[in-house]
């Protein structure tokens, strides 16, 4: 089976597409990919990747773009939607998984118009403007949130499952605000820095790049020892190791850490469309999987009251909750429309 893998912008997308080439290449299928040059899309798989081949072409997001702006983006996904048409071609691609984001519109679009069987992952508990649109022409919409969903749970690398482990001691925490970094995030990390190194906690932190050297300095002027980094993408090395997160309540991150039996304190984005990231991180909370807070709330007390708390009860349950082999039985669904 040819499959083309579609979308990105962000790491969360760009992570499922990930897992579901992992998965297509170890079940002896090609995979490629068509994503944009804007957004994270190169940074993920322009040197190294799973995928036969790769493509990123011209796109911007539409949606947040105003006035001529949204003409001039719209025009560039029509240009893309014709390149991927002659991509999809000549790979003779015979079905198209998208996972979201701006860079999944020309290729889903050409799939579409040339009738190639459409599948989709919707990552988030609130559905994507363009998944939305896409929905009513795909042959099967995946979601973790959709009980209707004909497969359950989420897609993540198969580290995650086979390194999960339960947390029974806090010997190390881990700081996340996401690909792009989270101020908020990082100012909870620093207050909280010298209590945590007289506690005997290691502190993991994924500061962002933005942020890195003003964070690097703090650590530096409280005498914290701290394994600090901008970006990586071995995260799933840090998460593995870690006994407790503070993250953003992106899917992927979400998923990554439930799916590990890693308990988490969620700090939403409180600027996420649709607000989508509390309303991931509710959904754990509502299960008791997990906490939750607004940023705007007084983090640094909550998060000292779960440094008290037991963490064995809530990773057991994680683990138990979190689906395993997600992407396999996805990419399976796939081959039994085209084989």
């Amino acid at each position: 089976m040819k499959i083309c893998i579609t979308g990105g912008g962000t790491g969360g997308h760009l992570m499922i597409a990930q897992a579901l080439v992992e998965a297509a290449v170890k079940q002896g299928h090609e995979a490629i990919f068509i994503g944009s040059m804007s957004g994270q899309d190169r940074k993920y798989f322009e040197d190294r990747s799973s995928f036969s081949h790769v493509y990123f072409l011209e796109t911007t997001g539409v949606v947040n773009q105003k006035g001529l702006g949204k003409f001039k983006a719209l025009y560039k996904v029509f240009r893309a939607l014709l390149k991927s048409r002659a991509i999809l071609k000549k790979h003779k691609i015979q079905a198209t998984y998208s996972v979201g984001g701006f860079s999944a519109a020309p290729a889903s679009f050409a799939s579409v118009s040339k009738t190639i069987p459409l599948f989709i992952h919707e990552q988030n508990a609130v559905e994507g403007r363009l998944n939305s649109l896409l929905k009513p022409f795909a042959k099967r919409f995946i979601s973790a949130y959709d009980e209707n969903s004909i497969i359950k749970g989420y897609p993540v690398k198969e580290i995650f499952s086979k390194s999960a482990r339960v947390r029974t001691s806090l010997e190390s925490i881990i700081f996340l605000g996401g690909s792009h970094g989270a101020k908020s995030i990082n100012d909870l990390a620093l207050s909280l820095a010298t209590e945590l190194k007289d506690r005997g906690i290691k502190i993991i932190h994924q500061a962002g790049e933005n942020d890195f050297e003003r964070v690097k300095e703090e650590y530096a002027d409280l005498g914290v020892e701290v394994e600090l980094y901008a970006f990586t993408k071995d995260l799933a090395t840090l998460i593995v190791k870690a006994d407790l997160a503070v993250s953003r309540a992106g899917a992927s991150t979400l998923w990554e850490a439930t799916t590990n039996g890693l308990p988490a304190f969620y700090v939403p984005y409180p600027h996420a469309a649709g607000d989508h990231q509390f309303h991931n991180a509710r959904f754990i909370v509502e299960n008791e999987l997990g906490w939750c807070e607004r940023e705007s709330e007084d983090l640094k007390s909550k998060l000292l009251s779960i440094l008290d708390e037991p963490l064995e009860e809530k990773s057991k349950k994680l683990i138990k909750y979190a689906s395993s082999n997600v992407a396999d039985k996805m990419i399976e669904d796939v081959a039994k429309f085209i084989i």
